[in-house]
C-alpha cells in the first residue's frame, strides 16, 4: 500500500497556535515552518544564536539609518505561498521592496533582498538552512543570503548569479563582509558573533 505524504499548508499552523501562545518564555518551546508542504519543527533557539542575529540586525540596522536605504528585522515571517511559510532570523529590505511585500497584517509575502539564517545545532537544522531554506530563497528570488555559523565564527555569502543564489565568499572571523546590495556597508565577520 502507498501512502501519499501529507501536504501542510498555512493554515494548518494554527493547529500550533496554543505552543506559541504559552504563557511563559519557558514553555514556548517549538517553531513550525513550512516549506513545499513539509512541515518544520524546531526547538527554540538558544542564547548564542539569538546573540548572533541581534548582533546582525544591529549592524544592518545602524547601516540602514545612516543610509536610510531600508530596514532589518529579526525572525520576521514570509509567507511566500500557502506552502511555503518559514521565519528566518534576519531579513534586509529596501524601503521600495517592503512597501510591495507587507500584507495588510504588516507579514513578509516576498522575498527582501537578504536573507541570513544563523546554523542551529544538529544535522537536521543545518541541512534545512543550507539545503531547503537555500532552494526556497533561490527560487523565491531573494537577491543574497548569508549562512552564519556562530561555531565556527564564518559566514557563507550567497549571491543571485543567473537566476540561482551561488557560493561566492567563506568569511572568517578577521574578514570584512560587504555586499553590493548594501552600498558602503562593511563589518568585521567577529562582530556579528
Amino acid at each position: 500500500m502507498q501512502t501519499t505524504p501529507v501536504r501542510w499548508t498555512t493554515a494548518d499552523l494554527e493547529l500550533f497556535a496554543s505552543d506559541s501562545r504559552s504563557e511563559t518564555l519557558r514553555e514556548r518551546r517549538n517553531r513550525y515552518e513550512i516549506i513545499d508542504g513539509e512541515l518544520f519543527v524546531t526547538k527554540a533557539p538558544n542564547w548564542d544564536h539569538q546573540t548572533s542575529c541581534v548582533n546582525i540586525a544591529t549592524v544592518l540596522k545602524i547601516w540602514s539609518d545612516e543610509t536610510g536605504l531600508g530596514k532589518a528585522a529579526i525572525a520576521p515571517g514570509i509567507i511566500f505561498s500557502d506552502s511555503d511559510n518559514v521565519i528566518t532570523d534576519v531579513v534586509w529590505a529596501s524601503h521600495e521592496r517592503l512597501k510591495n511585500l507587507l500584507d495588510e497584517a504588516g507579514h513578509l509575502t516576498g522575498a527582501p533582498e537578504l536573507v541570513v539564517e544563523v546554523l542551529s545545532p544538529g544535522e537536521k537544522n543545518e541541512k534545512r538552512d543550507r539545503e531547503t531554506k537555500l532552494k526556497l530563497y533561490s527560487v523565491q528570488g531573494v537577491q543574497e543570503y548569508w549562512i552564519c555559523d556562530s561555531v565556527q565564527k564564518k559566514v557563507e555569502v550567497y549571491r543571485r548569479e543567473q537566476a540561482v543564489l551561488k557560493l561566492v565568499a567563506t568569511l572568517f572571523n578577521q574578514d570584512e563582509l560587504t555586499s553590493p546590495l548594501l552600498p558602503g556597508f562593511n563589518c568585521l565577520v567577529s562582530k556579528l558573533f
